[in-house]
């Protein structure tokens, strides 16, 4: 199953400050809902456990992030792959980031191949539980972002 999702997030801080905590892998990762562990293998490349319930495949994930950051300081993309209990998550996302005054904008798009028993769940039930995961996660990061100003 196929999923792509897009959207715009307003951070109140610099375009520097959310650069630095967006090529921090601890600090993205620690930003994912239902973290249960996170190993941090280098500067661009974690690892995470992350607590999963879609429908009734429910248990620990674990994923690889890697940070992927554009020498402009513009532009950052994200590959995330794992899965658990059968099932793999293969995930492509990219932010463009512009700064408003105090404020910067992450224009961002993401790209989702997920295979195994939590596709069958059903395409809107994967894609309303994916929307709930990138509200929080973008939530969370607003929230760890203006707690570091």
């Amino acid at each position: 199953m196929n999923l792509e999702w897009t959207g715009q997030e307003q951070i109140a801080a610099s375009k520097g400050a959310v650069w630095t905590f967006i090529n921090d892998p601890q600090k993205v990762a620690s930003c994912l809902p239902d973290v249960q562990s996170i190993d941090v293998r280098d500067a661009h490349n974690v690892d995470a456990t992350v607590k999963v319930a879609v429908g009734p495949v429910r248990g620990n994930f674990k994923f690889n992030i890697e940070l992927i950051p554009a020498a402009s300081g513009n532009h950052m993309d994200l590959k995330i792959s794992g899965g658990g209990f059968g099932s793999v998550v293969n995930l492509l996302a990219g932010a463009d980031l512009s700064e408003n005054g105090t404020t910067t904008t992450l224009d961002w798009k993401g790209s989702a191949q997920v295979n195994g028993p939590v596709a069958t769940v059903g395409g809107r039930v994967l894609d309303a539980q994916a929307h709930k995961v990138i509200a929080t996660t973008f939530e969370n990061v607003k929230n760890a972002v203006s707690q570091t100003r």
